[in-house]
């Protein structure tokens, strides 16, 4: 079994569609583990998103990822970590299969509804992030 950490990002909450997102998980054999709703400060986004600080999309990432409530989930099945990136498609959404998340709901290629950690290494540190191991079952 694996765990992993995804993110309903704020244009998802605006969507409405986190019951859908979370469906979609529970439909691939995932279970939640651990749920909870959020809103980020500005510097709370950027220690979450710390490995892309060199990037040049850091300061427009961390603006949108603390521009409203989150939802923040631990799921947890076998190779939950791919199994989750699949079923969100790819981070372009024009590039993503049609009938992932992504490719049904995302507006931009920031703006595209939902975040999953892409290793185990990244997926240890973001569950870390946003959840003791109390609020974990």
């Amino acid at each position: 079994m694996e765990r992993t950490l995804s993110i309903v990002k704020p244009d998802g909450v605006t969507l409405n569609v986190i019951g859908e997102v979370i469906s979609r998980f529970e439909k691939k054999g995932l279970k939640v583990k651990a749920l909870k709703m959020l809103h980020l400060s500005k510097e709370e986004a950027k220690g979450f998103y710390i490995v892309h600080k060199e990037r040049p999309f850091y300061g427009s990432l961390t603006d949108f990822m603390s521009e409203g409530p989150i939802v923040v989930m631990v799921l947890e099945g076998p190779q939950a970590i791919s199994l989750v990136r699949e079923t969100m498609g790819a981070t372009n959404y024009k590039d993503a299969a049609p009938g992932t998340i992504r490719a049904d709901f995302a507006t931009d290629i920031e703006r595209n509804v939902v975040h999953g950690s892409d290793s185990l290494e990244s997926a240890t540190f973001e569950i870390k992030y946003f959840f003791s191991a109390m609020e974990i079952f």
